[in-house]
């Protein structure tokens, strides 16, 4: 049986934001950094109702994916949002959001 082709490269990482934003704690991460230039861990724990490991387990990633990055000043490490992969996070939503999927009646 052939193999269906591999995605696109920008379905492929559209895909991976919207995973990485799937989830609430991770979306108020990037609200809270979006209000700052940078940020220590210890205030990002302190704003967000969960344990300090679970944020630094959302953290990473966040990181992983790109959307932000992260530089150690012992002892702490300040994060904040990787700003060119966040315009390309933005263009890709865009993109995908303002395609008419359907012009005609579906019946949905």
């Amino acid at each position: 049986m052939a193999q269906k082709s591999k995605y696109c490269e920008e379905t492929e990482i559209l895909a991976r934001y919207a995973k990485a934003l799937a989830h609430p704690a991770r979306v108020s991460i990037m609200q809270f950094l979006a209000k700052r230039n940078t940020c220590y861990f210890g205030d990002i724990h302190e704003e967000l109702p969960i344990a300090k490991a679970t944020v630094s387990q959302h953290l990473k990633e966040l990181k992983e994916t790109g959307l932000i990055q992260g530089e150690i000043e012992t002892p702490k490490v300040k994060y904040c949002i990787n700003k060119k992969n966040w315009k390309n996070a933005q263009a890709l939503f865009s993109d995908f959001f303002n395609k008419d999927f359907c012009d005609r009646e579906c019946g949905c």
